[in-house]
């Protein structure tokens, strides 16, 4: 038996950009943004308290709750896609052999999962600027935060989910071809 086959190992480059990907987006991102959850439970212990045993509700908790969730979930959503969180349909997929198991994902990425968030990113970046170009703030309560860092959230969002796609059509592929997954 010698040394393994050079043909059978993945090539540096690709491992190299999966493994960057993988590390530098999907990880690292989820990282950061999950620290969003703690002042989402601040605010709402907050107005539980004030709410309760002081009687005296607030008006913005409901907005900044929110903001505030809808940015955790957009901007985590890279992290979930690195796990493998979101929802697939796995009823015939896991019988599938891994070859075909690549080759349905490329597919789908390429054809479903890329021209849709590239609308989200084009949307979201319409949107957000659109804020930030007119200091549009919130109109359902005296607070009125700005909108706009909270619209921005889509679109890098859909950035995020795009760069941790790559990594994901890139795996799909090499196991499309080569029979098994990186």
């Amino acid at each position: 038996m010698g040394e393994p086959s050079k043909e059978l190992e993945p090539p540096k480059a690709l491992l190299k950009i999966v493994r960057f990907i993988d590390t530098y987006i999907g990880e690292w991102s989820g990282r950061i943004f999950m620290l969003l959850i703690f002042p989402l439970i601040g605010g709402l212990t907050y107005e539980v308290v004030v709410r309760y045993l002081f009687n005296a509700p607030t008006i913005w908790a409901y907005e900044f709750a929110y903001m505030v969730y809808g940015a955790h979930f957009m901007l985590g959503a890279a992290y979930c896609l690195k796990k493998g969180g979101h929802i697939r349909t796995d009823l015939l997929y896991d019988m599938f052999p891994v070859r075909w198991q690549g080759r349905v994902d490329a597919v789908l990425y390429l054809f479903f999962f890329f021209p849709g968030m590239i609308y989200f990113f084009a949307a979201g970046w319409v949107e957000a600027f659109h804020s930030l170009s007119i200091m549009e703030h919130s109109e359902q309560s005296p607070w009125q935060p700005l909108l706009f860092p909270f619209k921005s959230a889509v679109f890098v969002g859909a950035a995020l989910l795009i760069i941790q796609g790559v990594s994901e059509f890139l795996k799909s592929a090499y196991a499309g071809l080569r029979g098994k997954w990186l």
